[in-house]
């Protein structure tokens, strides 16, 4: 690996969203000599180069003026120099500008490189205990509640984990909304100053967040990761319930062990199926042929 930045080159240098100790050894070594630090805020990237002994020329990079600062950057890389790219807290290009600036720099024909590092998202996500496997990071819903709506509308039938950031001053309509759009049993995770001092995860259903917020003042920004909409459970006819019962009873299961199985991969409640399979006759016993359904589970 080499020791300096390669002259006109992109950085893309994830930094920490709390705990400084989550900087990397190459996220500070290019820091340390790259010739332009472009930060969303270079009064607390300040901070942040200052306690790492850092000393390196910053130009502001944001929302605001990123139209006009690219031309600036693209000049400085045809110039040979080196840039690195960095936002307030995790990894730029992330839920802010970053992403213009890149595209511009590869339509250019200069080097983008990542540096990784923290993210919220990612952080929130693995400690959630909800699936990992698959998930759509949706960044900022929108501010008005008719837009968030319409957003959250688009994804109501998405089975992937969902994973959202949400400021603490909206965080009790968007649980509104997501009860309204989602419904009020869909699980979720709420995780509050990711690796800081009050680090907090709360987890439960849609209408327990609502209710525990209603005592609570929100604090602090919010990562939420909502779990997916769950595979639908088939109906079943009452004949096909019958047969069912039976296959799993001919295995010497009882009839309300039978049913609390069944009512684990069907529609239908447990005290529902116990009742049918109350008026069914005593099975002949064949334990060497499961039932359909529950073999579908294997």
């Amino acid at each position: 690996m080499p020791t300096e930045p390669t002259p006109g080159t992109l950085y893309i240098v994830g930094t920490p969203i709390g705990n400084l100790e989550d900087i990397t050894f190459r996220a500070v070594r290019i820091l340390q000599t790259v010739d332009t630090i472009a930060a969303e805020d270079t009064r607390h990237t300040g901070n942040l180069l200052q306690h790492f002994q850092i000393k390196a020329s910053q130009l502001s990079y944001h929302d605001h003026n990123y139209q006009s600062r690219i031309p600036e950057l693209i000049e400085q890389l045809s110039q040979g120099k080196a840039i690195a790219l960095v936002t307030d807290a995790g990894t730029p290009g992330i839920s802010d500008p970053g992403y213009d600036l890149v595209k511009a720099c590869i339509a250019a024909g200069f080097p983008v490189v990542p540096i990784p590092g923290p993210s919220a998202a990612i952080a929130a996500l693995s400690a959630s205990g909800l699936p990992t496997a698959q998930f759509v990071f949706e960044g900022f819903l929108p501010p008005k509640g008719q837009a968030r709506q319409e957003r959250l509308q688009a994804m109501q039938t998405e089975s992937r984990t969902l994973v959202f950031y949400e400021a603490p001053h909206r965080l009790r309509p968007t649980l509104q909304d997501l009860e309204a759009v989602l419904g009020r049993e869909r699980q979720l995770v709420l995780a509050r100053e990711l690796t800081k001092l009050y680090e907090e995860f709360w987890r439960g259903s849609i209408a327990e967040a609502i209710a525990y917020y209603r005592q609570r003042e929100p604090q602090g920004e919010y990562t939420l990761v909502v779990a997916g909409l769950p595979p639908a459970k088939p109906q079943l006819t009452e004949a096909e319930l019958k047969s069912e019962l039976l296959q799993i009873m001919a295995q010497g299961v009882s009839r309300s062990q039978a049913s609390r199985q069944l009512a684990k991969v069907t529609a239908h409640s447990r005290r529902q199926l116990y009742q049918l399979a109350l008026s069914l006759p005593a099975p002949q016993q064949n334990p060497t042929e499961p039932s359909l359904t529950i073999q579908k589970l294997d």
